[in-house]
């Protein structure tokens, strides 16, 4: 059964924009903070930004003013605007819930140029 499906990844030149989106299933959506994390080559996993059931949010430093993340409750969803895009953020994009993880799901490709 897939529970994560996300979307909306592509190539675009630095600067530009992309919006990311996450379909979750109910199961794994509600009641959970959830996550996106990117993984880019030969370097582990991290965790990007999260949401909680409220719409608190946390980001890392380095997309801290570039990225939102935002959830909507209703259609078990959550995005991700992308602004201002570097180089550095290359990477696949994945999404989960954070402290109750499940399988992950493809991901989506997001590639930079310079």
């Amino acid at each position: 059964q897939v529970q994560l499906v996300e979307s909306g990844g592509g190539l675009v030149q630095a600067g530009g924009s992309l919006r990311l989106s996450c379909a979750a299933s109910e199961r794994v959506f509600s009641g959970n903070t959830m996550g996106w994390y990117r993984q880019a080559p030969g370097k582990q996993r991290e965790l990007v930004a999260r949401i909680t059931i409220g719409g608190s949010t946390y980001y890392v430093d380095s997309v801290k003013g570039r990225f939102t993340i935002s959830r909507d409750n209703a259609k078990n969803t959550v995005d991700l605007q992308m602004n201002s895009l570097k180089p550095e953020d290359t990477a696949i994009y994945y999404c989960n819930a954070v402290y109750r993880p499940v399988v992950w799901g493809q991901g989506t490709q997001v590639t930079v140029s310079s």
